[in-house]
């Protein structure tokens, strides 16, 4: 998986800082590894004038953004991990609820990415499916 941001310092801190996240390597003064994850995640600092897709007008921005992909993040204790990532520089956008599986809270990265935390309880995602959800 891979990060864009603006600044690959400030991504470093952020991550490391939001969540159990530790620096693996330094490929180069653009791209470093974040280990801790369920799989390793790269940060990948590119300009604003970096285009999105090569040869079409879209412009990047790195203030909150439609995408449909977004970041998971499961936790054992929302609160905390909601407190931890606004601490860090997340912006908070829907509060902790339950859910049939647990508890979530949708959140923003300071790059415009969307991340979700989630705390399963019970039998988690499989309530869904009890539930025929």
């Amino acid at each position: 998986m891979c990060i864009d941001v603006d600044d690959l310092e400030r991504g470093l801190a952020f991550y490391t800082s939001a969540f159990d996240l530790r620096l693996g390597r330094r490929f180069d003064r653009h791209w470093a590894e974040l280990l801790g994850g369920s799989s390793p995640i790269d940060l990948l600092a590119v300009g604003g004038e970096a285009k999105p897709v090569p040869g079409r007008a879209l412009e990047r921005t790195f203030e909150r953004h439609w995408t449909p992909v977004h970041l998971d993040f499961m936790v054992t204790d929302i609160e905390r991990a909601v407190e931890r990532a606004l601490a860090a520089g997340a912006t908070l956008e829907r509060a902790i609820r339950d859910q049939a599986y647990g508890r979530l809270a949708n959140l923003a990265d300071p790059f415009g990415h969307g991340i979700c935390l989630v705390e399963l309880v019970g039998s988690g995602y499989d309530a869904l499916i009890a539930a025929g959800e």
